[in-house]
């Protein structure tokens, strides 16, 4: 139970941040958003706020902010249906129902004739008697079909009516508020735990390792080896790694009193290569933070190293130096998370600021339905001049959708192998 509140606090406050970016700079922008969800698939939970409504669903793989004017939000009156209207005191229509047989008070029927409940909104049509009469069509004006009430959306209200670059500032608002979230997760780190050190100290000895046998013990402080300063651990690691087989004099730090080491590190191989180990383990002494300049700059630093880490794994699964079965989906983050949490709760924050980056920098990837691909989009229209057609792009996206639905498939079968196999 433990391991699921985490992964739903985790993996939920991921997505509703991502959201949040796309949700205010619509606003910013004055689109409509018809519908913020955190999760996808069939609705568990629902409130509607002003002209949005705000949803929980089942699938927990992601959300969405609906804006007006994306996909089939449009609504169109053909010749020839039959509306009923309710007028409000300067004689606009404030409420449209479709598809309703059920007589209210106040109601006005009309057969239409044409329509424009886009730009200009006004209903013309012929009256139970017969003559022809045009109505404006209030702005908040409500539509209502088998009971289901929605907003009308002006033109200037949807998405597609903006700029490019209010477009852009949208979609981009949403990796950019999980950059921000890890930011201020790494923050809180700074405040909470501390920053790490980096101090060469050894945490722990591996009985009968090298380091073992020529007298280390938890607690050294490591100042030299064969003659180099050591000021951090990863010069010690360093010099280590490079030095398979070959005897290293170490000087050390017990109490306070200077102490020689001999060593030889052992052979150990990855990917092909020789590397050296002592046999000592490591967890930086952590300085906690009491100056908030200090506790950004650690914030703005880790999140800065997170992403380039991050890009570096992507650039090793160009070149094929990453497998695809190291990418984890939904049930691989699930597992590591419950691994995580054992190791207590800062742990599990510095896991949430490395997802969260994970996703921002994914969703800026330039491949069709996500952010990245709409950015790209809007890229091409900005150098154009006029933007790429609709249905074209769509096709593109909804390719890139079945795409991105196989590999979730593939990545999620990988994890249940790996992990319960």
């Amino acid at each position: 139970m433990q391991t699921v509140l985490a992964f739903i606090v985790i993996f939920g406050g991921l997505v509703f941040f991502h959201e949040l970016g796309h949700f205010l700079f619509a606003k910013r922008a004055g689109i409509m958003v018809r519908e913020f969800a955190i999760g996808m698939g069939p609705k568990i939970f629902g409130v509607t706020k002003g002209e949005t409504i705000y949803t929980i669903r089942l699938l927990p793989v992601g959300g969405y902010v609906r804006m007006a004017g994306e996909d089939t939000d449009s609504v169109e009156l053909k010749p020839g249906y039959r509306i009923g209207v309710i007028l409000n005191d300067d004689n606009e229509i404030e409420k449209m129902y479709f598809n309703q047989n059920k007589t209210y008070p106040n109601i006005y029927f009309l057969e239409v004739e044409r329509a424009d409940l886009n730009r200009e909104l006004w209903v013309e049509g012929y009256n139970e008697d017969e003559e022809l009469v045009r109505f404006n069509v209030a702005r908040n004006a409500v539509l209502v079909e088998n009971g289901v009430e929605t907003i009308i959306a002006p033109y200037d209200r949807q998405f597609n009516s903006k700029s490019v670059g209010a477009r852009t500032m949208t979609i981009f608002a949403g990796p950019l508020f999980n950059f921000i979230l890890a930011f201020f997760i790494f923050m809180a780190l700074g405040f909470m735990q501390g920053v790490p050190t980096n101090e060469p100290i050894i945490t722990k000895v591996v009985p009968e390792s090298p380091a073992a046998v020529a007298g280390m013990e938890d607690g050294d402080l490591v100042t030299n080896i064969n003659g180099t300063t050591i000021s951090e651990w990863n010069d010690l690691v360093a010099i280590v790694q490079e030095s398979p087989k070959e005897s290293l004099t170490v000087n050390v730090e017990r109490d306070g009193a200077p102490l020689t080491l001999t060593m030889t590190p052992e052979v150990i191989e990855q990917d092909g290569e020789q590397f050296g180990q002592i046999g000592v383990q490591y967890a930086s002494p952590m300085e906690r933070i009491v100056n908030p300049l200090e506790a950004a700059w650690y914030g703005a630093v880790s999140t800065y190293e997170g992403t380039i880490r991050i890009f570096e794994a992507l650039g090793d699964l160009v070149t094929g130096q990453f497998s695809l079965d190291k990418l984890n989906g939904p049930v691989g983050i699930y597992k590591t998370t419950e691994m995580v949490a054992e190791d207590g709760v800062f742990q599990l924050m510095h896991w949430a600021a490395m997802l969260s980056i994970n996703l921002g920098i994914m969703n800026l990837l330039p491949l069709p339905a996500l952010d990245g691909g709409r950015l790209m989009f809007f890229a091409v229209e900005a150098v154009r001049g006029k933007p790429i057609d609709s249905q074209k792009e769509g096709m593109v996206h909804f390719v890139g959708i079945m795409l991105l639905m196989a590999l979730m498939v593939a990545v999620t079968w990988n994890d249940i192998q790996n992990f319960f196999f």
